[in-house]
C-alpha cells in the first residue's frame, strides 16, 4: 500500500509539470517539421483513455477477445481510411473549421440548428465518457490507498475534475480564435500519451515474467494468447469495431487533435504509422498482464479492470505500481483536457452565443470576445462537475468499457452525415438534420436510458416490460429483435434508422443551390486553386465556357445575345476558345444576377474560379435544375405579362432589362432581337430618343435625365403624346431591393373621346 500524501503529493507534482510544458510550449517557437509528425501522432494517441489503459485488461479477462475491437477500428482507419482523416485536414483548413459542428454545419449550407444539434450530442455523449476518466482515478487511488475515498472531501475524482477544467481553462480558453493552434495544451498531452505508453509497457514486461505455465518467456507469451483466444469473439465484436472506427473520425476530441490542431496535413502521412504502431504496442501487452493478473489475483476478488496497478502492487513493487498510477492518470487527465476544450468551443459556438445575440442579451455591433472566452470557460467547469456528478450517480455500472462504449455508440451517430458529406452530392441539410436527431434518440432510448436506469436514475421496471408495458417496445429487443447483445442491437437500430433516414430525406429534399455551391470545397479538397484577386490573378477558364453557364441560366437565345452585344460595345471580337478576362467575368456576374439574383451569381462564378474546386462543366451539370425551375418561372411570367393588355418593362437595381412582354415592344416598335435580358435600359432610351419620342433637347441628356428618374425610384404617372398622335400613360414604381418596373398604357381612344366631349360641352354653352 503507498500513503495518500504520496499519491496526493505525485499527482499534484505531474498536473504542475504538465503546466510548465504546456507553458514552455506556448512561448517557444513551434515544433520543427521533423519532430511534428511524432507529436502530432502522440496527441492522437489522446485516443488511448483510462478505458484503454485499465479498462481493456478488465474485457479481456471477462471476455477474452472483446478488448481487440477499440484497437482494431482506429487501426482500419489508419491502414484504409486515412484518406478521410486527410480530407477532414485540408478542408478544415481551407475553411477555418473549429470542430467537429462547425464542419457539419458547413457542409450543410450554413446550418445553425444543426451545428446546435452536433454539439448538444456531443455534450450528452462526453458526460458518460469524462465520468469514466474520473472513475479510474478514484479506483486507481483506492487500489493503492485503501480507504482514502470516502466521503466527498476525500474522493479524489472531485479534486481531478477541478485541476483538469483549471488546466483546460488556462491552455484551451486563452484566446477567441478557436482556429488558432493551441501549441501548447498538443505538446503537454503528447508528453502525457508518452507516459502512459512508457507505464503501460514497463507493466507489460513485468507481467511478462510473471506468466503461468511452463517453458521461456515466449513459450508462456504464446500459451497466453491462446487461452485468450480459446473464449471466442464476442457477439457485439463487429458492432465495437464499426463504432471505434467512427470514433477516431467523430469523437470531438479525436476531431480536434486530429483536424483542428493538424498544422500542415503532410503530418498525416508518417504519423499514421505512428499512431498504428503506438495502437499495436498497447495491445500486445494486454495479454500478458490479463493473464498473469488472473493468475495471481483472480482468488482475492480484484476487480479485473484494476489489474494494471494491482499486480505490481501484489508482488510489492509499489515504485513500478506508482508509475502504472502515473501512466493511468496521463491517460485520464488528457482525455478531460482535450474534450474539454473542444466542447466548450461547440457550445459556446453553437448554442450559447447564438441564443444570446437573438435574445437581445449581446448585440453584434458590441465586442464579444470577452463574453465567448468567459462562455467557454464556464461551459468546461460545467461539463466537469455533470461529469463528476454521473460519476458519484452511476452506482450500477462496475465496467470502464460499458461507459466508453456508450459514448462511442453515440458519436457514431455523427458518421452518417460527415462520411456522406464528403463524398455524396446529394446529401442535403434536412437528411443530415433528421438522421442525427433519428439515430440519437434512438441511441438515448436503447442504449442510455436503460444505463441510466440500471445506475438507479430512473426505475426498471419499463425497460424490463416496456413502456406501458408493450413488450415490443422494450429498449433491449426493440420490435421483437432478439438474440442480440444490448450493445449490437442499439448500435444496429439506431445506425439503421439514422442512415435511412439521412438518405430518404436527403433524397425528398434536394440541397438548394446555394448550398450546392457552399458544399463543393468539401467534396473536392485536392482540386488547385487559383485566388481571384482584385486587380490580377489567373484563372483556367474561356469565354465559351460563360457563354455555356450563362446559357443553362438564362436560355440559349438570350444568352447568345447578350454576348454579341457585349462584343459589339467592347468592339472586338467575341471568341469562345479565349481565355476570360475581368471584365468578361464582371459582365457574366451582372447578367446571371438579372435572373437568379446577385448572391447566387456571384456564388455560381466564384465556385467554378476560386476555392471551390469545381471544374465550370460541373457547375453548369449542377445548375441545370436550378434553371429549369427558372425557366419554369420565367415561363409562367411571360404568359402572364403577355395577357395584359398593357406594355410592361422591369429593369434591375444596375438599371438593365429583366422582363418585358409583346405589348411593350409593340408599342414602341423595338425591332426583333433588340429587347434581351440584360440590355441596358440606357441603350433603349436612346434609341426612343433619337426617333423623337422624348421631345427636343440633347438625346444624352434626356437619356441621363430618365436614367437618374429610375435609379432614384420615385413613383411617377405621365403622359406621352408621340409624334403619330398616340398618347401613352406611363405608371412607375421602385421594385425592393432596387429596380424599376413601368407599364405603359395606349390611351389615344380615350384621350379623342375626352376631347369630344369637351368639344361638344364647349358648343353648348
Amino acid at each position: 500500500m503507498i500513503p495518500g500524501w504520496v499519491l496526493l503529493l505525485v499527482s499534484a507534482g505531474y498536473v504542475c509539470l504538465l503546466f510548465a510544458v504546456a507553458y514552455a510550449g506556448d512561448q517557444r517557437a513551434p515544433v520543427g517539421s521533423k519532430l511534428r509528425p511524432l507529436v502530432y501522432a502522440l496527441a492522437l494517441a489522446v485516443y488511448c483513455s483510462s478505458w484503454t489503459f485499465y479498462g481493456a485488461v478488465g474485457t479481456a479477462a471477462r471476455d477474452g477477445l472483446a478488448f481487440l475491437p477499440i484497437y482494431l477500428g482506429p487501426l482500419l482507419v489508419m491502414l484504409f481510411g486515412w484518406r478521410m482523416l486527410e480530407r477532414l485536414v485540408l478542408i478544415s483548413g481551407e475553411q477555418r473549421i473549429v470542430s467537429i459542428a462547425d464542419f457539419l454545419s458547413s457542409r450543410y449550407g450554413r446550418a445553425p440548428g444543426l451545428a446546435a444539434l452536433v454539439a448538444a450530442v456531443a455534450v450528452i455523449a462526453a458526460v458518460p465518457y469524462i465520468a469514466l476518466q474520473f472513475k479510474a482515478v478514484a479506483m486507481s487511488v483506492d487500489v493503492l490507498a485503501p480507504g482514502r475515498t470516502d466521503g466527498t472531501l476525500g474522493d479524489p475524482a472531485l479534486y481531478v475534475a477541478v485541476l483538469l477544467a483549471l488546466f483546460a481553462i488556462l491552455f484551451g480558453t486563452r484566446q477567441i480564435d478557436a482556429t488558432e493552434h493551441h501549441r501548447g495544451m498538443v505538446l503537454a498531452v503528447a508528453l502525457e500519451s508518452l507516459v502512459k505508453l512508457l507505464a503501460f509497457i514497463a507493466i507489460g514486461l513485468f507481467a511478462m515474467l510473471h506468466l503461468p505455465g511452463t517453458g521461456d518467456t515466449v513459450d508462456r507469451v504464446l500459451q497466453a494468447a491462446t487461452t485468450v483466444g480459446a473464449q471466442g469473439l464476442p457477439g457485439s465484436f463487429v458492432a465495437q469495431t464499426l463504432i471505434a472506427f467512427t470514433a477516431i473520425l467523430c469523437l470531438p476530441r479525436q476531431f480536434h487533435v486530429g483536424v483542428v490542431e493538424c498544422q500542415d496535413a503532410g503530418d498525416l502521412r508518417p504519423a499514421r504509422w505512428l499512431f498504428g504502431g503506438y495502437l499495436v504496442l498497447v495491445s500486445l501487452f494486454v495479454l500478458p498482464i490479463t493473464l498473469a493478473g488472473t493468475d495471481q489475483l483472480a482468488a482475492s476478488g480484484v476487480s479485473p479492470d484494476t489489474y494494471v496497478l494491482a499486480l505490481p502492487l501484489a508482488l510489492d513493487r509499489e515504485s513500478l505500481a506508482l508509475f502504472a498510477y502515473i501512466g493511468g492518470f496521463s491517460a485520464a487527465t488528457g482525455m478531460v483536457i482535450v474534450s474539454s476544450v473542444a466542447l466548450s468551443t461547440m457550445v459556446s459556438n453553437d448554442i450559447v452565443m447564438p441564443l444570446l445575440l437573438r435574445s437581445g442579451v449581446l448585440r453584434h455591433d458590441e465586442a464579444i470576445d470577452r463574453p465567448v472566452l468567459w462562455v467557454r470557460r464556464a461551459t468546461i467547469a460545467a461539463i466537469a462537475m455533470l461529469a463528476y456528478a454521473y460519476h458519484r450517480g452511476a452506482v450500477g455500472s462496475d465496467s470502464l468499457a460499458r461507459h466508453g462504449l456508450l459514448a462511442f455508440a453515440a458519436v457514431a451517430q455523427f458518421a452518417p452525415a460527415l462520411i456522406g458529406g464528403l463524398y455524396w452530392r446529394g446529401a442535403s441539410r434536412a437528411g443530415a438534420f433528421a438522421g442525427l436527431l433519428a439515430g440519437a434518440l434512438l441511441w438515448a432510448y436503447t442504449l442510455l436510458l436503460p444505463e441510466l436506469s440500471r445506475g438507479g436514475w430512473l426505475g426498471a421496471d419499463w425497460v424490463e416490460s416496456g413502456p406501458f408495458g408493450i413488450g415490443v417496445l422494450r429498449p433491449h429487443q426493440l420490435f421483437g429483435m432478439q438474440g442480440w447483445d444490448t450493445l449490437t442491437h442499439g448500435v444496429f437500430w439506431s445506425l439503421l434508422i439514422n442512415i435511412g433516414t439521412f438518405v430518404f430525406m436527403s433524397m425528398r429534399y434536394r440541397p438548394r443551390l446555394q448550398d450546392q455551391l457552399l458544399a463543393a470545397p468539401f467534396l473536392d479538397p485536392y482540386s488547385q486553386r487559383q485566388p481571384l484577386v482584385p486587380g490580377g490573378g489567373a484563372w483556367n477558364v474561356r469565354a465559351g465556357e460563360l457563354l455555356a453557364l450563362a446559357e443553362r441560366i438564362l436560355g440559349e437565345r438570350h444568352a447568345q445575345r447578350a454576348f454579341a452585344e457585349y462584343a459589339r460595345q467592347s468592339e472586338r471580337t467575341f471568341a469562345a476558345d479565349a481565355p476570360a478576362d475581368r471584365a468578361l467575368l464582371q459582365f457574366t456576374e451582372r447578367l446571371l444576377a438579372s435572373a437568379i439574383g446577385a448572391a447566387s451569381a456571384r456564388l455560381t462564378l466564384t465556385s467554378a474560379l476560386r476555392g471551390s474546386g469545381m471544374e465550370l462543366g460541373e457547375v453548369v451539370s449542377l445548375l441545370d435544375e436550378a434553371s429549369q425551375e427558372l425557366r419554369f418561372n420565367r415561363e409562367v411570367l411571360s404568359s402572364t405579362l403577355e395577357n395584359i393588355s398593357q406594355g410592361v418593362s422591369v429593369v434591375d437595381a444596375q438599371m438593365r432589362l429583366v422582363a418585358w412582354n409583346r405589348r411593350y415592344q409593340e408599342l414602341f416598335d423595338y425591332p426583333d432581337g433588340m429587347l434581351y435580358v440584360g440590355r441596358p435600359v440606357a441603350d433603349l432610351l436612346r434609341w426612343n430618343a433619337e426617333r423623337g419620342e422624348m421631345g427636343a433637347g440633347e438625346i444624352e441628356a434626356q437619356v441621363e435625365r430618365r436614367l437618374e428618374h429610375l435609379r432614384a425610384g420615385t413613383p411617377h404617372v405621365f403622359e406621352r403624346v408621340r409624334a403619330n398622335g398616340q398618347v401613352i400613360e406611363l405608371l412607375g414604381r421602385a421594385l425592393p431591393g432596387g429596380g424599376y418596373v413601368t407599364s405603359y398604357s395606349d390611351i389615344t381612344d380615350y384621350k379623342r373621346v375626352e376631347s369630344e366631349l369637351r368639344e361638344v360641352n364647349e358648343t353648348l354653352e
